[in-house]
């Protein structure tokens, strides 16, 4: 198990890494770095690197690959365990890693989508929603595997009402990302909006189109961090498991983190440096709210008691009627 739990780990941080390089990709305008080939790059497997585009989206596609292997390796390791406690059936790390191998797949079929579409923006904004439900999943089965406290979270230790909290802060961030998505990709959406806390257009006056997405992005994220605020103080009233609330507060660090990037990038007028550091660490966000969840509902599972069979008189007088042995 410890095996597939660093395996899982490294295919984590690979997955997290694809996602970033993914968005400089899209902030630098390396989309089409490599034409409109795929899987080679202007007809080759080994390009020449002499454009700093191609360069860019190259290296984003060679991460994609040593992630899908790393996948494949798991899911080969996890095969070949299924026998262990904890790998196969219910619970265990098995079904994650088939999941997160379907899910590689999927993400390079509608990456080759969006090299044909010439990067069309809800194509783009589903490959991202794919790539965070990959990175959910890994999360899954790093947890299975014991990982990023699960160990030491003991089942029964905790709450109901916090595990639902964390689910819900789990449904709220993901729609979140989805909405980022769409700011930084549908046309106009991200400048829309150039004030902070508050919208307001480029004569300080109006609101231009595409606003409508990025305020539905801040709100949702003003209630995502308001909610976390809630859940942490819930939890301290509740006496919650110190891995689940370790895990708390690392989440509404790191959002009150994003809150002061996005700021930033809104009042600097989008800098290409600003962007990228927000989509890495909405995507840290994202791993550290799927945490989150499951620590709290392990904590908040029911302990199960093993049952011992109650001997009735019939059986108490044939057992002590056999003969030793």
């Amino acid at each position: 198990m410890n095996g597939l739990r660093r395996l899982g780990v490294v295919t984590l941080v690979l997955a997290f890494g694809q996602i970033v390089f993914g968005a400089i990709v899209r902030i630098s305008g390396s989309g089409m770095g490599c034409g409109d080939h795929w899987p080679k790059c202007l007809g080759r497997w080994v390009p020449p690197l002499d454009r700093s585009d191609l360069v860019i989206e190259v290296t984003h596609r060679w991460i994609a690959l040593a992630l899908s292997l790393c996948v494949l390796a798991l899911l080969a390791a996890a095969w070949r365990s299924r026998a262990l406690p904890g790998v196969g059936g219910r619970g265990g790390v098995l079904r994650p890693a088939i999941v997160a191998a379907g899910l590689v797949l999927l993400a390079a079929v509608v990456g080759a989508v969006i090299v044909k579409l010439e990067l069309h923006a809800l194509v783009v904004v589903a490959h991202l929603a794919i790539a965070m439900t990959l990175l959910a999943t890994l999360v899954i089965l790093v947890t299975r595997a014991g990982g990023l406290g699960a160990a030491s979270t003991v089942p029964g230790s905790g709450s109901q009402k916090t595990a639902r909290g964390a689910m819900a802060a789990a449904g709220l961030a993901f729609a979140v990302l989805v909405l980022g998505a769409l700011t930084a990709n549908v046309e106009g959406a991200a400048q829309a909006c150039q004030g902070f806390p508050l919208c307001r257009g480029a004569d300080g006056v109006s609101i231009p189109a595409g606003a409508h997405i990025q305020l539905t992005h801040r709100i949702l994220a003003f209630l995502l961090f308001f909610h976390l605020i809630g859940l942490v103080i819930a939890m301290g009233k509740r006496s919650e498991p110190t891995p689940v609330v370790r895990a708390a507060r690392i989440v509404l660090g790191i959002v009150v983190l994003q809150v002061v990037i996005a700021a930033v990038l809104v009042e600097r007028f989008l800098p290409p440096t600003i962007q990228s550091l927000h989509q890495a660490v909405g995507t840290l966000v994202w791993i550290s709210i799927v945490t989150l969840a499951l620590l709290a509902r392990r904590a908040a599972m029911p302990i199960t008691v093993p049952v011992t069979p109650r001997l009735d008189d019939g059986d108490v007088i044939a057992h002590s009627l056999e003969p030793a042995r």
